[in-house]
Formats: C-alpha cells, structure tokens, sequence
C-alpha cells in the first residue's frame, strides 16, 4: 500500500492522519494528491464512501499558509479565507470540517463551518478574527458574502464537493455566484460520485484544462461492491416490523434508516423507541442542535438506528454502518447509489434492504435497470417470510419488540395516581357531606339535642324548634334558596316570617 509521506505529504499532515488511523491511500486518493498539490483543476469522480474527502481535503491544507508560517505576514490579506469548500448539506459540511481539522490539527490551521439554522454570531466573530479554509453550504455562504463578512476574493482554492447533489438540490445558480466572486486564477476541485450533463457543464465554464480522474474503470459499478444488496416487496405496515427485526440480525451494528417524508421519518424513530431500540430520527423539521446531537450520538454508538430523509444522506460517514434500510423506495437511481453507500465504506462490507411498495413497483424497475440490477421482480416478503430471516442473518426466535412499552410504566404511576388523588377527594367530600348534616339532625332523623346547640346554630336560624323534621325538610326544599337569598337583602333585624310575607305579593304582580 501506498503512504500519504510517499504522495509528497508534509510529515506533520502524515502524522496527524496516523493519530487518526489513517495511514495507507485508497486509489482516489493515490491519484489525485500528486496532480492537486501540485495546484492543478482536477475532476475526481469515484464511488461513494472511497476517500474523496481527503483527496482534496489534504492538498487544501497543505497549500493553506496557518498562521505561524513565515510566509504568512507577507500574505496580501492575511486572515481572509484561503480556500472555500461548498458542500450541499449541513450534514456533509460537518463531515467535510471533521477531515479538514484532523489533517491540520498540527498545521495550525483555522477552520470553519458555516450553515444555515444556527446564529450568525459565531461565524461573523470567527471571520472577523480569521480562517485559513471556510467550508459551508451555498445559502448561508451566499448570505456572509452579500453581508461583505466573508471576503473570498483572495481564495486560492475551491472545492465543490458532492457536486451531483448540488444540482438536484437546487443550489446551482447560488454556487455560480460564489464562484463569480473568488479570483478566476485559482485552483478548482470537482468531486463527485456522479458526473450529469449540467455538472461536466459547469466544469468546462469554471475550469481551466481539469484532469479527470476516475478510481476505477468506466464500466464499474458506481455503487461499492462490498456491500450486499436484497430487495424485498413489503407492505406499508408491515415495515416497523421487518426494520425491528432486521436490527436483531447475527451481523448486526448501526443502521441508517431512510424515508420519503420528514413526518415518516418522525413516525418510524417514535415506534422504534417505542419497541425498545434506541432510535433517533434526522430530518429538516428538527432545529440544527437537535440534528447535530442525534449525528453525535449515533457516532458515538450510544443510537442504534439513525431514521432520515435524504437530506442526510450525502453526510453520512459513519464507521460500522453494517446496514442501510430504503424505508421508502429512492426516487431515482442516483437517489439508490448515495442511500446504500453509507454502508460498506472504507473497504468493510456492508447490507443494503430496501423495501419496496406495491406502489413504488414501476419506480423501482426503472432504477433496477439503470443500475443493471437484478431486481426486476422483487420477492413478495413479510416480517414472518422464511427467506427474509435466512436472507438477513436473523434468528428465527425473534419479535419486533425487545422491551416493553417505554410510556406504559409512566402512564399506570400516573392512573394510579389520579386514582389516589380522586378517591382522597371523594372521600373528603363525604367526610364534609357527613359533617354539614350531623349539624341538621341526628342520623335517626331527630332534631340536634342540646350537647349539639354549637353545631346546631345555624339550622335553628332556620326553622322554629318547634317545627316537624318533616316540615323542617319540606322548608327546606322549597323556599330555604329563595329565603337565602332575601335574608342577605333584608335590613338586619327582620325575620324570616317578615320577609316572607312581604315578598308573598310578588308573584301576583
């Protein structure tokens, strides 16, 4: 195997990828760094999850003048960006400035990351201090240079990363104009896993006689050949069922789950949660803290299965991704090859499932014959299908739940609770019920004897003494309200009999 220190590498690059692990150069990369250090336009096209980022992350470095370099006080603008990476997605971006910051973490190299859903703050004050190499995503790019924060006119390096996605994304017009506003006498990068016909446009426009390379032949497959491919006919709601199950198969580490839509996204992450596996979903509803924190969490191995739409799929570089779930069918080809090449990267193999509805039956033919798969008639499959759990590894004796219901404990502490507090309530109710009749009568029925004068006060306001208890209850019942009602409106001293025969005219009237 080939050595970064024998591509022509600064030593301290070397030794800062070897702190890393890295050590020998995959194809991509043993063709292109000898023709992009040199400061040569290159187009680089390879199958995803091959090292494209180093490729050009490691001449970007290299060529950058960190701060304590000599040559750096005789910079034109010293602290102005010196090379600008444009990546499609906030998710790539991150990726892209992990590989960066690892390759000059003994350089002295300043890097930032810019993107959209997070304070301006930060990135202002870090441009207003100084970077060697921004890297960001084309909106929020466009916006710092419209501002006048970023100034890219001394750029001597551009990158377009995953240039393909660009273009289906929209971004296109944005990434011309930032490229209008670098010097035209620079060095440009092209990589990409695709090369459609708008993108080998923009190359001829933007590029100075580029090299192509390509890391493998022509008729190669652009997806990774280690990764294990099955195709299934599943039915909606049958899938929870068939991606809980295919968690538990023998080989099986991290999955990436992805979905058409932001809500089934949302929706499968809950439901594996609710099963018992830890799950965690990534889509463009949730607040760029809450995506960063669910990509860390699944890096770190303390998140299972990684539930997204596409928007991630272009950031994803993940070690031990074992399988990729198509949830939903991809809507192209192109769509096909970028899902599934989370998995099988850097040389380890992989599984890639996807899940086909009866009505994604007619997309899905087209991308098996574009891709020369075959797939043409995928198997009818269900969650119990014998060749499902002999295709995937999974033992026979499994169910789609491994514990119970995360909510179900909560909620009975919760039911049993307001059980408590209503009984509490209903029985201090009666406790008073009971104590504003003992003041009436006893529970014979008998006027309150004399040991019951305190307590018996206000119904001898009432009634006379002398009156009936059945009297006493018929008073009771039909004027006591009405006579309450008057006794707070009479002058004080007048009687119940006074007051009623005054008002005795009222109804005639």
């Amino acid at each position: 195997m080939t050595t970064f220190k024998d591509l022509g590498v600064l030593p301290e690059i070397a030794e800062a990828l070897e702190d890393q692990g890295i050590t020998d150069a995959f194809p991509i990369q043993e063709m292109t760094l000898p023709i992009a250090l040199l400061g040569n336009d290159l187009i680089g096209q390879a199958r995803t999850g091959t090292g494209k980022t180093l490729a050009f992350a490691i001449p970007v470095v290299q060529r950058s003048i960190a701060p304590h370099d000599p040559e750096f006080e005789m910079l034109s603008a010293p602290g102005k960006p010196q090379a600008l990476i444009i990546a499609p997605t906030r998710e790539l971006a991150l990726q892209v400035s992990s590989d960066v910051a690892a390759a000059s973490s003994k350089r002295g190299t300043r890097v930032l990351t810019v993107y959209g859903g997070v304070p301006y703050e930060p990135q202002l004050e870090a441009l207003e201090t100084g970077v060697e190499i921004v890297i960001g995503t084309p909106g929020r790019l466009l916006d710092l240079a419209k501002r006048r924060a970023l100034d890219l006119s001394h750029v001597k390096a551009l990158i377009l990363d995953e240039a393909d996605e660009m273009l289906d994304l929209g971004f296109l017009p944005d990434v011309e104009a930032l490229i209008s506003r670098t010097p035209e006498l620079r060095q440009t990068m092209l990589f990409s896993a695709t090369m459609p016909g708008a993108i080998v446009a923009l190359a001829r426009v933007h590029m100075r006689h580029p090299v192509n390379i390509r890391a493998e032949s022509s008729a190669d497959s652009a997806m990774v050949p280690a990764t294990a491919q099955f195709v299934y006919q599943a039915h909606d709601l049958d899938k929870p069922e068939m991606v809980a199950r295919i968690m538990q198969a023998d080989d099986f580490g991290r999955v990436v789950v992805f979905t058409r839509t932001k809500r089934a996204a949302q929706r499968l992450a809950d439901d594996l949660a609710e099963r018992g596996f830890n799950a965690a979903p990534l889509h463009g509803d949730m607040a760029q803290v809450a995506r960063e924190k669910a990509m860390a969490k699944f890096r770190e191995g303390k998140v299972d299965a990684l539930v997204a739409t596409d928007v991630a799929a272009r950031g994803i570089d993940v070690a031990d991704v074992t399988h990729v779930v198509n949830y939903s069918c991809p809507e192209d080809s192109s769509t096909y090859v970028h899902r599934i090449g989370r998995t099988g990267r850097a040389g380890k193999s992989g599984n890639a499932i996807t899940l086909v509805d009866w009505a994604d039956v007619a997309r899905w033919k087209t991308i098996n014959r574009d891709l020369g798969l075959p797939f043409e008639d995928p198997a009818e499959t269900y969650s119990t299908s014998d060749h499902f759990f002999h295709d995937l590894g999974i033992p026979s004796d499994v169910t789609g739940r491994i514990a119970p219901p995360a909510p179900a404990a909560p909620k009975a502490e919760r039911s049993r609770g307001e059980r408590s507090e209503r009984g509490s309530d209903r029985r201090e109710d009666g406790e008073r019920s009971t104590r504003n009749r003992n003041r009436r009568r006893t529970r014979g029925g008998q006027p309150v004897t004399e040991g019951d004068e305190t307590s018996a006060a206000p119904s001898a306001e009432a009634a006379p003494a002398s009156a009936s208890p059945v009297e006493d209850g018929a008073d009771a019942a039909e004027g006591a309200p009405r006579r309450r009602r008057r006794r707070r409106r009479r002058p004080s001293g007048a009687t119940g009999e006074t007051a009623a025969a005054e008002s005795a005219p009222a109804p005639t009237e």
